[in-house]
């Protein structure tokens, strides 16, 4: 038995229960921590609130936790789209840039192909543009 006159260890109160919501509490924080798309100097808090309610002859005490967990936000990223209308069938569409100027082709790391500046692998649009060649020459006399 200890000498203290308050002798309350909060790893060991409702059998350990708040230690170990503060334990999983704290697992929060260092994945946090180490995710690569937060910013690391941001705080991280973990806030126990102990709530002490008596009874009416002030000899019985319930005791509540509450953990605030406040993490470090997840930075946003920020993209380009190209959009516009069909010309032939009037609908709207909109597309990711991925070669960062509109009309220009990449190289894919990848897959190692080159693509167009959308994304699309330019061996598959070649081979759906020859499909619309028009031979002008085939009705000629």
């Amino acid at each position: 038995m200890s000498n203290k006159a308050i002798d309350l260890q909060l790893s060991q109160l409702a059998n350990g229960a708040i230690q170990e919501k503060l334990d999983c509490e704290l697992k929060k924080v260092f994945e946090n921590i180490h995710d690569p798309n937060t910013k690391p100097q941001d705080k991280r808090t973990v806030t126990i609130k102990l709530e002490f309610k008596p009874d009416e002859n002030r000899q019985t005490i319930a005791v509540t936790s509450d953990f605030t967990t406040k993490l470090a936000n997840v930075e946003g990223v920020s993209t380009t789209v190209l959009t516009g209308r069909d010309l032939a069938t009037g609908k709207i569409a909109a597309k990711e840039l991925k070669s960062n100027i509109p009309g220009q082709t990449y190289f894919d790391d990848d897959d190692e192909s080159i693509k167009s500046d959308v994304g699309e692998p330019i061996d598959v649009i070649e081979r759906e543009q020859n499909r619309k060649i028009i031979n002008l020459q085939e009705n000629r006399g």
